[in-house]
């Protein structure tokens, strides 16, 4: 044979093979679901105090030096109680982007062996076998559970962790996470303001006097100033976190937004008739959002914005003397500031969403490593911990142990005292939340809920963006927009996800004989191309020697 030919042999069984081994991945990653991934994980009897461990915590903070060094200040108390771990602590500044680095590392297995998260996100993570572990045994551990005897800190009971705060880290039918801090979201506003306009804040907030308010400050004098402040620029209403404001509206609606198993109901009349509302009070300039905008904090400390809706962990921005400011001090506008429940339709039965970080594990195949992770996660629902990080800002402790302290006690009880540590606004936030525990509300998790929620918001942002534009915002705008949304974030799918999640990465069966069938076809029609361009290349090559 020569060398030609053997040339010519091996292209051909390259353009077969390289065709077949693609389809043959196909039926591999099909023919049978499931297969990959690690086993779960099983309490060991002992964790051995000999054998060495480094574990990753994957942490957020918003370049809040405090936080860091509380954070700093955990492990290095907690690696003197432990000698053989070693915790590398890696900070981003965004929930985002530590979810986008899971789901990337997932594939090289590479996770995290802590991470603060959300149960949105973690509800993603458990599409892969394995990979969080469920936590409902280790609570119950007698030696090495929350209070174990084991345990060589003051660790808390399950009893001790507020059951609200718990239970949203319950789904799936296990406990997939521990929370670790708490907050909800307020309305920051300039009483100041306010009572220029001739109004008087009432007990209860609602929508309808905000809105009111914020279309009576658009008021302008001959100079096309703003009456109220007296400045060219003023956005009375500023919501940071759209997704929260479509969801909490709907709660207070007793409209449907989705239901525990992920049928999505957020595209309904309610949710219209909101948009609608929304647009109205956007065309006009009244209302706008942090995407858009910017900052609420930032509009609302210059004077230029009287209702400024974010979380009670934002505080610290809040006010004309926060502790933490984004503008510069020449533009800080004194007014007196009021902190406030969010709006409501019904103020006799009001209701506030819930939110805040909590930890999840991630499985190894070393036990050992993951009792070293458990440990850790333990350690930062302790009173020393969770109560420093509670006073950074306008956070509460997830446990009553914490909450009941008598050192937290005393900081609430210093309210006002300077503008730092017991900075009146920061500290209002935290009691507004321990005061409206009971009115708090989660959203259900499942495969997905993560892209309904940013679904929700979406709605408000487009709206407010064509509405700022002049674009007519009728029925048919928001029908486009429902069908829009749901493809951007593939709500569609996302009862093949939810099946999916069910599943676990379940063993799912064989493929559908047709599908196998097109499977095969391809297959053979590759083979067929490859050597019919063989046979051709053959021939020439031939009839090329002949000549």
């Amino acid at each position: 044979m020569n060398k030609s030919w053997k040339s010519t042999v091996r292209r051909i069984m390259t353009g077969i093979l390289c065709p077949a081994a693609v389809i043959g991945s196909m039926f591999t990653l099909t023919g049978c679901h499931g297969q990959t991934g690690m086993a779960a994980f099983e309490i060991p009897e002992e964790f051995d105090l000999s054998l060495k461990h480094e574990i990753t915590f994957w942490a957020k903070n918003d370049t809040n030096k405090t936080q860091t060094a509380i954070y700093e200040k955990a492990i290095d108390d907690f690696e003197a109680l432990y000698p053989n771990i070693t915790v590398n602590l890696r900070l981003y500044t965004d929930y985002g982007k530590i979810y986008n680095d899971v789901i990337t590392n997932i594939a090289t297995n590479t996770t995290p062996n802590v991470c603060i998260t959300y149960p949105d996100h973690i509800a993603t993570y458990l599409t892969g076998t394995n990979l969080v572990v469920p936590l409902d045994e280790l609570f119950e551990d007698e030696r090495y559970g929350l209070g174990g005897s084991e345990v060589k800190f003051d660790s808390p009971t399950v009893n001790e962790i507020i059951p609200q705060f718990l239970e949203e880290c319950a789904f799936g039918g296990h406990y997939y996470a521990l929370p670790y801090m708490r907050s909800s979201e307020a309305c920051y506003i300039n009483k100041t303001y306010v009572e220029a306009l001739g109004y008087t804040l009432p007990d209860v907030l609602t929508w309808d006097f905000i809105w009111e308010v914020s279309e009576a400050a658009m008021a302008k004098d001959a100079e096309d100033n703003f009456l109220v402040n007296g400045q060219k620029v003023m956005i009375p209403f500023i919501y940071k976190s759209t997704d929260n404001m479509m969801i909490q509206m709907l709660k207070q609606k007793n409209a449907g937004y989705s239901t525990d198993s992920g049928e999505i109901l957020l595209f309904g009349d309610t949710t219209k008739d909101i948009l609608l509302t929304i647009a109205q009070h956007a065309e006009r300039g009244a209302f706008s959002t942090f995407k858009i905008s910017s900052y609420p904090a930032n509009f609302l400390n210059a004077g230029q914005c009287i209702f400024a809706i974010d979380s009670t962990a934002g505080a610290t921005w809040m006010g004309t003397n926060a502790p933490l400011c984004d503008i510069s001090e020449d533009k800080i506008v004194e007014f007196e500031t009021k902190i406030m429940p969010i709006p409501q339709f019904d103020a006799e039965h009001p209701q506030m969403i819930s939110q805040g970080p909590s930890v999840c594990i991630f499985n190894k195949e070393d036990s050992q490593e993951v009792m070293a992770s458990w440990l850790f996660v333990q350690y930062l629902l302790t009173n020393e911990v969770q109560i420093a990080y509670s006073e950074t800002e306008g956070y509460v402790p997830v446990t009553a142990k914490a909450q009941e302290a008598p050192e937290y006690q005393d900081y609430l009880s210093r309210c006002g005292e300077d503008d730092n540590v017991y900075y009146d606004i920061k500290i209002k936030a935290a009691q507004l939340l321990l005061d409206n525990i009971t009115h708090t509300f989660v959203t259900p998790v499942f495969v997905g809920s993560a892209s309904l929620r940013d679904a929700s918001g979406q709605l408000i942002e487009s709206t407010v963006k064509s509405a700022r534009r002049g674009q007519e915002i009728d029925d048919a705008y928001i029908d486009k927009l429902y069908s829009d949304t749901s493809s951007l974030y593939r709500l569609d799918q996302m009862g093949s996800m939810s099946s999916l999640a069910t599943a676990n990465k379940a063993d799912l069966g064989e493929l559908p004989g047709t599908a196998k069938a097109l499977l095969w076809t391809l297959l053979a029609a590759w083979i067929f191309i490859v050597f019919y361009v063989a046979f051709q290349r053959v021939k020439k090559k031939r009839g090329q020697g002949e000549c």
